[in-house]
């Protein structure tokens, strides 16, 4: 079935986009969350009046996810955390932790963004990278010290 997207979806399309997807698809993911409608010519010819202001706000938010890209390239986040007798970690450090730290530092940001596979569960140091916006990540430093 055809559906024009009313927000970017990933791994499937940029609002105002036409694409094709299953009917369950659809109806049980797409319909629900507001993020697609189906493609009949009167939604189509409404959504094509948008573009050029859709276009617009995608070139807005790119520049700003650009610039807080740059600011976020000097973050170091520090973390402590207790350990055990053979140096484990007690805990871990995780996307909501990483979260919080950059709302604490002043960066509002949002925790589906941040792209870490598994929590940190060492001491040291780590690279953490963060999804902006379409095509733009940023890494921060991110390091855990051990206290007893």
């Amino acid at each position: 079935m055809k559906v024009i997207l009313r927000k970017d979806v990933e791994k499937l399309g940029q609002a105002g986009q036409v694409k094709d997807v299953k009917n369950g698809f659809f109806r049980n993911m797409l319909s629900p969350r507001g993020l697609a409608l189906e493609a009949t010519p009167a939604i189509i010819a409404e959504f094509e009046k948008g573009e050029k202001r859709r276009a617009a706000q995608r070139e807005k938010s790119l520049a700003a996810a650009k610039d807080s890209a740059v600011k976020l390239g000097d973050v170091k986040l520090t973390f402590s955390r207790p350990v055990g007798e053979n140096g484990k970690l007690f805990g871990s450090v995780g996307k909501a932790d990483i979260v919080k730290s950059l709302k604490a530092a002043g960066h509002e940001f949002d925790k589906e963004g941040v792209l870490l596979a598994a929590p940190i569960k060492d001491a040291g140091d780590s690279e953490v990278e963060l999804r902006l916006g379409p095509g733009v990540l940023a890494k921060i430093k991110v390091s855990v010290v051990a206290r007893a």
